[in-house]
């Protein structure tokens, strides 16, 4: 789920929705799919710098039946600022620490 560098992207205007935020990402990626070959329904999380948008993944049934989320090897999860309408790739990780890493990139970038 890589697109071009956010700085070769084609220019969005800046999303104010979680729906505009997601049209931005289908613009930029392929529809994500589950193991079975069904699209995974996608997920916005709005924070002050953008959305996070990831596909909601399946509870697995463990034989202790202590449902647990599954993560996708590779899979990632895409910021889409609302300052540029850019597109950035995070790791799959807890929405938290996803937002937390977009961040600390970004001040970087801008420190830089």
């Amino acid at each position: 789920m890589q697109p071009e560098s956010p700085d070769q992207q084609p220019e969005h205007r800046p999303p104010t929705t979680p729906e505009e935020a997601l049209a931005i990402f289908h613009s930029c990626y392929a529809e994500p799919k589950l193991d079975d070959g069904t699209r995974a329904e996608l997920a916005v999380h709005e924070f002050d710098e953008g959305y996070l948008v990831y596909p909601v993944l399946p509870a697995l049934a463990y034989p202790d039946e202590v449902p647990l989320k599954a993560a996708a090897p590779g899979g990632g999860k895409v910021v889409v600022s609302k300052e540029k309408g850019k597109t950035y790739a995070t790791p799959n990780f807890p929405t938290e620490q996803a937002i937390a890493l977009y961040k600390k990139n970004r001040a970087r970038e801008r420190n830089s």
